[in-house]
């Protein structure tokens, strides 16, 4: 028997330490190679950290909040295995890709403090909390009243939202309190009647229910971040959108003749998604200058075909797993990469490897009932197309023998592109391909 002890790892170059988030396991219980024992929280990414080796938990050196500098030991695992030392145990290699990882998310995902800071009055912050406190807009001197648990008092991620939850609701109340109010007039305090009526012609009572009747949402963390991240993009691109008109019968007709036999063969539902996805990427192969970013006066053409795929969660947020290499998969794997995205991003089961990368995002907005709409470009990528609903419409259908009126299954595809990288006529010609690549689907198309 041996004693392994589990270090807190590097989370990134610039993360000198990390906050416990939620501890997963308990002193006693046992644990597997690489299964969650905690969650922590960096001022990039929250994530979850595995165990070095399998064994019985022995001792858990932290408690949640505590706010861990990077090496130090966490917890002691009694492992069966031949352990040479019961040293610190060396970073795994997925922990130096995690790293990476986790350095290229937070270039992305929201902004940074790269180093624990000190505020004007001598007081430890973590550069976790400067973050919270800086999308909040928290002042240092605000920052300086709010009571800390953690080691030395140091202010931890739950006192801060705590800290904002409390404040939301005391804001919350002050405005909604208007029913019965006083003001001074000559040094004497007066009380104002309900009825009385503002320069405006409005009374009071009026003021009282047009108040009490809006409910104060503050934005989550993820809310924010996307906002930042639109207006950003919006800055930086000058956004352009084309739209074209695609007849889908063919696909609606081959999906519904093959999504029964695809279910019972592969266990997997056949979306409209992966079909879609398919077309994008034929497309990205004859135009690689849409698959491109901007890095100043450069433009950087990716080799790699890397598309995310806008995907609504439950809370009202938006996130965008990536389907890296996606010109290798059939469509066959296509569906179920994107099932096993979606799914799991809707569980709140994405990894930082999930989410980074994307050269090309696409979204389904037909899925809301949505005809078109005008999508923002994920930075750094320089386009982003979405689909809107299918829909049945008579329609001018051209034969040899002469045009007719027939009932098709037609769809809009919007096209928003950098018109900084992109004219008119790639991206133009780009949406046209993909249109093509939808209406000409091979009816008699087989899977298996």
């Amino acid at each position: 028997m041996a004693i392994v002890e589990m270090v807190m790892p590097r989370m990134g170059e610039s993360v000198m330490e990390c906050t416990v988030i939620s501890i997963l396991k308990k002193v006693g219980e046992r644990v597997e190679a690489d299964d969650s024992v905690m969650e922590v929280a960096t001022d990039k990414v929250d994530t979850e950290v595995p165990a070095p080796h399998g064994g019985i938990i022995t001792e858990i050196l932290v408690k949640e909040g505590d706010v861990v500098p990077v090496g130090n030991v966490v917890i002691r695992i009694e492992s069966g295995a031949n352990v040479a030392s019961s040293t610190a145990v060396a970073v795994p290699e997925e922990a130096v890709e995690l790293e990476k990882q986790l350095e290229t998310v937070a270039s992305i995902v929201a902004p940074s403090i790269t180093a624990p800071i000190h505020s004007q009055s001598g007081r430890f912050y973590s550069p976790l909390v400067l973050n919270i406190a800086k999308m909040e807009g928290i002042s240092g001197e605000e920052l300086d009243k709010i009571a800390g648990t953690g080691a030395e008092n140091r202010v931890t991620k739950k006192d801060i939202l705590g800290y904002l939850e409390s404040r939301q609701s005391t804001v919350g109340s002050q405005q909604l309190a208007v029913g019965s109010w006083q003001s001074t007039v000559g040094g004497a305090q007066v009380e104002n009647s309900a009825k009385s009526i503002d320069a405006s012609g409005i009374t009071k009572s009026e003021i009282a229910n047009q108040q009490s009747a809006i409910e104060i949402v503050p934005m989550d963390r993820m809310r924010r971040v996307i906002a930042e991240r639109m207006v950003e993009s919006k800055r930086i691109s000058a956004h352009v959108s084309s739209f074209v008109e695609t007849d889908m019968t063919n696909i609606v007709l081959w999906r519904n003749q093959i999504k029964d036999e695809f279910r019972k063969q592969t266990g997997e539902n056949l979306t409209f998604t992966p079909i879609l996805i398919e077309a994008v990427v034929k497309a990205i192969k004859d135009y690689p200058l849409i698959n491109v970013s901007v890095e100043g006066d450069n433009i950087l053409k990716k080799r790699d075909i890397n598309v995310g795929m806008a995907v609504a969660l439950p809370s009202g947020n938006l996130i965008v797993p990536v389907i890296h290499n996606a010109d290798q998969y059939s469509l066959i794997g296509l569906a179920k990469k994107v099932n096993d995205l979606a799914n799991r991003a809707r569980q709140n089961k994405l990894t930082a490897d999930d989410l980074i990368g994307g050269t090309y995002t696409v979204s389904n907005i037909g899925a809301f009932g949505n005809i078109m709409g005008t999508p923002i470009i994920l930075q750094p990528q320089v386009a982003i197309m979405a689909f809107g609903v299918i829909q049945k419409r008579p329609v001018v259908i051209e034969t040899p023998q002469g045009d007719n009126i027939g009932i098709r299954s037609m769809m809009y595809i919007s096209h928003s592109y950098d018109h900084r990288v992109v004219d008119g006529a790639l991206g133009g010609m780009f949406v046209k391909t993909v249109s093509d690549y939808l209406s000409g689907f091979d009816l008699n198309r087989k899977l298996f």
